[in-house]
């Protein structure tokens, strides 16, 4: 006996669909009245299916799928519709059914695995308790499948894995435990709400390559929630569009893809950057604010915001309608049965025109970051985290400079190195032609103002008790670059016209402002002492595809407008294709490649450059699949720091090849420059 208990019989219901979700409406109840989070949604799941949802934040995707696993809590309340599992309704269900229903049928999967797994519980007991506590395993079955499922998962070395707090694993690992736990006890749905959006890509084509896997495998039903079309489109076969707590479009997601029907599903689709989009290319963005979920239009909820409406549009408001066999949409404009126009020609800011010979306006060489680790027992030696190791970097004016890279390569590390919030271990940093390596901090005071940092989170980089007048005028009058208090203010005004915001939105602050908006007010406070350098840590991973367009647009705008330069880090490889001149790649604290960004996508030199551009996800992107993790930077490999993931590694690559110039202006780091390519592309 190999300590299985009996499994249910689902013979049954295998002709029924998975999940039928028919009008579902659910409402937040406040003062104000009642907020219509999701009204009126409609869709089914057979069994192993994949089905995309898709929109913005505030659309009512993850409220959806709250929804549909009761998992609600005031004062949001489902005040109609049906949700039927396998032809059992669930918003029916007991306390005692539902605790049952959950995690044994049907699982689901949040962004943020930290919050779903306890900090305080080894990793092993996490995912084997599921499967004891709904009666499916005996705990030393259920021990050993949690093994097995860590190794089916991708985790390396699982038994030692399963002896971990989940403190000790990556983002990646992270959600492949939940992942693990998800599938513990093969449901028959696995919904997943965002699982990939704060991963690099690799770990993100990982993920999905994970949730694939599940779904040919074990025939599980997956919803997949996400507000990036190409995850969408490289999982899911069906993809249903949602906006204003309403689903406006549903189809096949290649035909939504290529001839969407709605226009809001027209304007996503056209706002994602590709790897093929033309360098300062402008995205397509939509304008305006997603309707207010209290006192919608009375017409169609996407009017005030479309290029394409009617007068119909304003007035009336559509049902979903069959548009062609197969998909419906929520549009008066394509209900006859037409296509949408494709989108103008995108406008393209004015190339940069570099002058090589000139001084840059930032250099570093032999750049270098170690920081402390923890102690190696008692009386030993403390361990060194290698950051950064050996970093050349040339920055000219009026240029934009991206770096790329895999979690913990350093990138982040770097921008704080030439901002100086860091002090170098060793190396040297110019600036406008000055050494400020060892700058002290009022040497650094005057210099401050030309060299500015836009980080990730501007919630996090905000104080939540300024105003926004406030948040911009103190730069201004710590440096002395105002008389007076009404002189910042209308310095205020005039830097909140120049991010687009409107100037009485100077009083608010910042928990009123949208993630979008808040990026702004950080780019404004950027600008408000006119640098030479903005430095932009993954300034739009966070947020959704048109407000990621619409704050890039901005940058680009301004850097045209004003002669900004840029250095900027980002995990998304089409962003940073669409936004930057040069691209540098990072791996382990080093640039292993550097060139133009036309040509480094284009034709990629290292073979870690190969992997990172294959796993970009767009629909039929051959992959290259690296494996394992990054090595610990508490123990760097000698020689070539890709060489124990590489799939051209030899013995000589124990030597640690120089980043030399292959081509005019292309520098790349390793023995075998361009010998690896995707399998099946010359």
């Amino acid at each position: 006996m190999d300590g299985t208990l009996p499994a249910r019989d689902a013979a049954a219901r295998a002709d029924l669909p998975v999940l039928e979700v028919e009008d579902l409406r659910t409402v937040f109840l406040t003062d104000a009245g009642a907020v219509r989070a999701v009204d009126g949604v409609s869709f089914s799941v057979g069994p192993g299916e994949t089905l995309g949802i898709v929109g913005e934040s505030g659309s009512g995707k993850s409220v959806t799928a709250l929804s549909l696993m009761r998992l609600l809590e005031e004062p949001a309340r489902i005040i109609g519709g049906a949700v039927r599992f396998q032809g059992r309704d669930v918003l029916t269900m007991r306390a005692s059914e539902l605790r049952d229903w959950r995690g044994d049928q049907a699982a689901m999967v949040f962004q943020d695995p930290m919050t779903g797994l306890n900090p305080v519980i080894r990793i092993l007991r996490q995912v084997s308790e599921h499967m004891v506590s709904h009666g499916r395993q005996t705990p030393p079955a259920a021990r050993r499948r949690a093994v097995d499922l860590l190794r089916r998962m991708g985790v390396s070395a699982p038994e030692r894995a399963a002896a971990s707090f989940p403190h000790q694993f990556s983002g990646g690992m992270r959600q492949r435990v939940m992942l693990a736990i998800g599938v513990a006890n093969d449901p028959a749905l696995l919904i997943a709400d965002e699982p990939t959006t704060a991963l690099d890509v690799t770990i993100q084509a990982q993920i999905l390559d994970l949730l694939r896997g599940l779904n040919e495998e074990f025939g599980t039903a997956v919803i997949l929630i996400s507000h990036d079309l190409g995850v969408i489109g490289t999982v899911c076969r069906r993809v249903a569009v949602m906006y204003g707590g309403e689903v406006v479009e549903e189809a096949e997601t290649r035909a939504v893809l290529e001839d969407p029907r709605h226009p809001y599903a027209w304007a996503l689709v056209n706002a994602v950057p590709r790897l093929d989009s033309p360098a300062g290319a402008r995205m397509t963005s939509i304008e305006g604010a997603p309707p207010d979920a209290l006192n919608p239009p009375p017409g169609c909820r996407f009017s005030p915001r479309c290029p394409f409406k009617i007068a119909k549009c304003d007035v009336e408001h559509p049902p979903l309608m069959e548009v062609a066999p197969g998909r419906r949409a929520r549009c008066w404009v394509t209900a006859d049965g037409r296509s949408l126009p494709p989108p103008p020609v995108a406008a393209t800011v004015a190339a940069t025109v570099v002058d090589r010979d000139a001084p840059p306006l930032l250099e570093a060489e032999g750049l270098v970051k170690h920081f402390p680790g923890a102690r190696q027992g008692f009386f030993g030696p403390r361990a060194v985290v290698h950051a950064v190791n050996g970093v050349d970097l040339r920055l000219a004016r009026g240029e934009s400079l991206g770096i790329v890279g895999e979690s913990g390569c350093g990138k982040s590390t770097l921008a704080r190195l030439v901002t100086r919030l860091h002090a170098p271990t060793a190396g040297t940093i110019r600036f406008e032609g000055r050494d400020i390596t060892a700058a002290t901090a009022a040497e650094m005071r005057p210099i401050r103002p030309r060299i500015q940092m836009v980080f990730q989170d501007p919630y996090a980089s905000l104080n939540p008790r300024m105003r926004v007048a406030d948040t911009l005028a103190e730069p201004l009058m710590a440096h002395g670059r105002v008389a007076s208090r009404r002189e910042a203010d209308r310095r205020v005004l005039d830097l909140m016209a120049t991010v687009g915001l409107k100037p009485g939105w100077a009083a608010r602050f910042p928990h009123e402002f949208s993630g979008g908006q808040r990026q702004r007010v950080s780019i404004a406070r950027a600008l408000a002492l006119e640098p030479a350098l903005v430095v932009a840590d993954e300034p739009v991973s966070a947020l959704d595809v048109n407000v990621q367009a619409q704050v890039l647009n901005l940058m680009l705008d301004l850097r045209e407008r004003l002669g900004l330069s840029y250095l900027f880090i980002a995990h998304d490889l089409a962003v940073v294709r669409a936004f930057c001149d040069r691209v540098a790649v990072m791996y382990l604290g080093r640039i292993v490649e550097e060139g133009p960004a036309r040509e480094l996508f284009a034709r990629p030199l290292h073979p870690y450059t190969v992997a990172l551009t294959s796993a970009v996800p767009e629909p039929g992107r051959e992959r290259v699949v690296l494996g394992g993790e990054p090595p610990s930077t508490l123990n760097l490999p000698v020689g070539c720091a890709f060489r124990t993931r590489c799939p051209l590694a030899q013995p000589r690559c124990e030597e640690t090849p120089p980043l030399a110039e292959m081509a005019p202006g292309r520098h790349v780091a390793c023995h075998f420059p361009g010998s690896f390519t995707v399998p099946g592309r010359a």
